[in-house]
């Protein structure tokens, strides 16, 4: 096992990880910019290391550097968390050489698997479900409108190398399809450096059920259960839960097969997610696989007693995976609820929830400055029980118990979120907060009679 561990990451997942290699008995190195020189993982972590300034070129997504870091403070081992170089197969790759092991899978089925196109040409030829499409890249609008015209309207453009949901633009008619092909190329050029782009047809209100798979470096594969994650506002994740009310044990086993099949097929090893889409026929297609640890992968932890970053360690280093598929048993359900903040500034009170079936993630505190320049999530809480309907009620009251005081948040909409009806019935897709936010906002300003009427 490791006895040092970089972590080349920020935030609550730096927390995270730290409190992991706390309990395996893991030193841990943290690098971090200018801004993050007082924050939680700095003062946690067993050497901290300054890397550059707030901007994340020069800092978080510095590869150099922070390889040098890792070597010149004596770690075998760099976990990157999720973001910034979650998913660089260049840098996967300069560690190996360089005789770090990274805590992922290899640069080859990162460069696979983040190839949006590729990872579907793969899917196909392993007769994994994807949705109707293009055969490949599409490199002119022309091209566009001849797949739109093939597969039929609404379509979805999709950015190859995309993901946090830049790049992607649906179109329901012609005059719509070349300002979204031009901004959504633009918008991937911006983001990840490649404007390539590819075309699916749309889904209409389907379910975005992801499922967790663990792989080790000797062929075994399992699947943990799935997160449904349908709720969100403009293709980013607001809330998620495991499991999905959408789904029953027959479809569920299906769907884990299927997760094991395409983690197989790309050779993967590590913890990561393969994500599906479920239209109102319960048919399911692949859309991409995610190849590291994920945001919302405490409510797998929460329903199987698995500790994914753990397991993820423990594989990186050569280990066996610590169960088989017939260890796997799904017990009650948990929701995460991500806390965002509406806008940069000083924390200046802070009160987290606790109590029977709640966990936080955050890594703020009082005094803490929330930085324009990076994710604005501060929080994760994530409420575990032995029913659905006891979990939102859990929910509520954690997010009642929530004080941050000096920064807007987005808590007070997330806690009435949880007396739509739709939700409470689990009848939701990823329309949910298209459809429903601005009656939500109504509650806002009406309060608690608002809901009741």
């Amino acid at each position: 096992m490791f006895k040092r561990i970089l972590i080349a990451n920020r935030g609550e997942i730096a927390v995270r990880i730290i409190r992991c290699c706390r309990e395996m008995n893991i030193e841990t190195v943290v690098v971090y910019s200018e801004p993050d020189s007082k924050s939680l993982p700095v003062i946690m972590s067993t050497e901290a290391v300054c890397i550059g300034p707030a901007k994340v070129t020069d800092s978080y997504l510095n590869q150099d550097v922070i390889l040098e870091t890792a070597i010149r403070t004596g770690c075998e081992a760099i976990h990157p968390g999720y973001g910034f170089l979650s998913e660089n197969p260049e840098f996967a790759s300069l560690c190996e050489e360089n005789g770090i092991v990274f805590i992922g899978p290899s640069a080859e089925v990162i460069s696979h698997m983040g190839d949006k196109q590729s990872a579907r040409e793969l899917m196909i030829k392993s007769g994994v479900p994807v949705v109707p499409g293009s055969k490949g890249l599409i490199n002119f609008v022309e091209e566009a409108e001849a797949v739109a015209e093939e597969i039929g309207y609404p379509v979805l453009l999709k950015a190859s190398a995309g993901g946090g949901g830049k790049g992607i633009r649906k179109v329901f008619k012609r005059e719509e399809l070349k300002n979204a092909f031009d901004t959504a190329r633009a918008e991937a050029k911006s983001a990840f450096g490649n404007d390539d782009m590819y075309m699916e047809k749309l889904i209409i209100d389907p379910r975005h059920i992801e499922i967790q798979v663990l792989g080790d470096k000797l062929g075994n594969v399992v699947y943990l259960g799935e997160r449904d994650c349908s709720i969100q506002r403009n293709n980013q994740k607001l809330l998620e839960e495991a499991p999905s009310a959408a789904l029953d044990e027959k479809l569920r086993h299906k769907m884990g097969e299927t997760a094991v099949a395409a983690a197989k097929a790309a050779g993967y090893n590590s913890a990561g997610t393969v994500e599906f889409v479920v239209d109102k026929d319960s048919n399911y297609y692949f859309i991409e696989m995610n190849t590291r640890i994920q945001v919302e992968h405490p409510v797998t932890e929460e329903i199987t007693g698995v500790d994914l970053i753990r397991e993820q360690i423990r594989i990186a280093a050569g280990m066996k995976l610590s169960m088989k598929q017939e260890d796997i048993r799904l017990s009650g359900h948990a929701i995460e609820c991500r806390i965002n903040a509406a806008t940069p500034g000083v924390i200046d009170f802070i009160h987290l929830p606790g109590g029977y079936g709640v966990r936080v993630e955050s890594h703020v505190f009082a005094g803490y400055e929330v930085s324009p320049f990076y994710d604005s999530m501060i929080a994760k809480i994530i409420v575990s029980g032995k029913s659905r309907l006891e979990v939102i009620r859990r929910l509520r009251r954690a997010l009642e118990e929530l004080i941050i005081d000096g920064i807007e948040t987005n808590a007070e909409f997330m806690h009435l979120l949880t007396f739509h009806p739709d939700f409470i019935r689990g009848r939701y897709q990823t329309s949910f907060w298209e459809n429903n936010h601005e009656e939500i906002e109504k509650w806002l300003e009406e309060g608690i009679e608002g809901i009741r009427a």
